[in-house]
């Protein structure tokens, strides 16, 4: 348990697209998304959510993300892992080392393979950790876990101790609790996209929020 904190306690956001994306081909923060693309589809998100920091952790084909990112319109800070061939810990620890500051109680985490969430789920994991305390805070439908995770500031040094090998989950499973386990009822949360196949298959079936449209806009944008 966190103990007392206010209301006006800041909540960032760490977006983590350093990977090489080796699965999908090509790298997913940039592939078009119902006239987004990942990245800014998950920006836009936290946005929503009233979540006013958002840090982008990026490694592999850094300039051609931010750039696309740039035409979005949208506010985030990057960060760029140079060592993110390490796995996704060493980005989760380079996002940590951006949003580790007074005022910082926790800090929202998702992978940019994971678009589709709703802005009413990051509030309702929000809302649980305000009310719970939970160190750490995870969307749940009953069988599975899904993004964002909301991981306690206490947390934080546990991270950057952990071994490289076991990566952020054992830390965060070590950590899990059923107070932190926020029911939701929203397939995005769930829903990550890692092959050419995934994105094919959400990109033609509007009910889950990416139009069919966006294949033939993807030829000149992504």
């Amino acid at each position: 348990m966190t103990g007392f904190y206010n209301m006006a306690s800041v909540i960032p956001a760490v977006v983590l697209a350093a990977g090489r994306s080796s699965r999908m081909g090509r790298a997913k923060a940039t592939l078009p998304l119902d006239g987004d693309t990942f990245l800014s589809r998950i920006v836009r998100t936290f946005v929503a959510a009233g979540v006013d920091d958002v840090i982008v952790v990026v490694g592999h084909e850094a300039p051609a993300i931010i750039e696309s990112f740039e035409t979005a319109r949208l506010t985030a800070r990057f960060v760029i892992n140079r060592e993110y061939d390490r796995g996704q810990l060493s980005s989760l620890i380079a996002g940590l080392s951006v949003v580790d500051r007074p005022g910082v109680v926790a800090t929202l985490v998702t992978l940019v393979d994971v678009p589709l969430v709703s802005p009413a789920t990051v509030r309702a994991v929000v809302a649980q950790y305000r009310e719970s305390g939970a160190s750490v805070v995870r969307p749940t439908d009953g069988a599975r876990h899904g993004h964002p995770v909301l991981i306690d500031r206490s947390l934080f040094a546990l991270f950057r101790a952990a071994d490289p090998a076991l990566g952020a989950k054992a830390v965060i499973r070590a950590h899990a609790s059923a107070a932190g386990d926020v029911p939701i009822v929203d397939e995005g949360a769930f829903l990550d996209i890692d092959t050419a196949e995934d994105y094919e298959k959400i990109t033609s079936d509007p009910s889950t929020g990416g139009a069919a449209s966006d294949r033939s806009r993807s030829n000149g944008t992504a």
